[in-house]
């Protein structure tokens, strides 16, 4: 957790998939990954806006509250998410439980 009282993420986007889903485990260059397929090509960044939001709805948080720290044209990104009760929790159960 940084001062500004947000967890980074490490996500990797599935863009282009045919169904949207938020959850599952990726060991990338980050670490272990949370991966988030979206429907939306790897164009003009609409997959990483899509995986913001899709991450955001997955957390039951605002869009606003979700913003991408590094990865803008990788498949590997990092996320900044505002920290609130139970994310920590919520975060693990998705990358490696069987929610999604």
């Amino acid at each position: 957790m940084t001062v500004d009282d947000t967890l980074t993420v490490a996500v990797r986007v599935k863009p282009g998939s045919s169904r949207a889903r938020v959850g599952g485990r990726y060991d990338g260059p980050h670490g272990p990954a949370l991966v988030i397929a979206v429907n939306a090509p790897a164009v003009d960044g609409r997959a990483t806006e899509a995986a913001r939001r899709a991450l955001a709805d997955a957390l039951g948080l605002r869009p606003a509250a979700v913003s991408l720290r590094a990865g803008a044209t990788s498949r590997d990104k990092l996320f900044g998410v505002q920290v609130t009760p139970g994310l920590p929790e919520a975060l693990r159960r998705l990358r490696d439980g069987s929610a999604g």
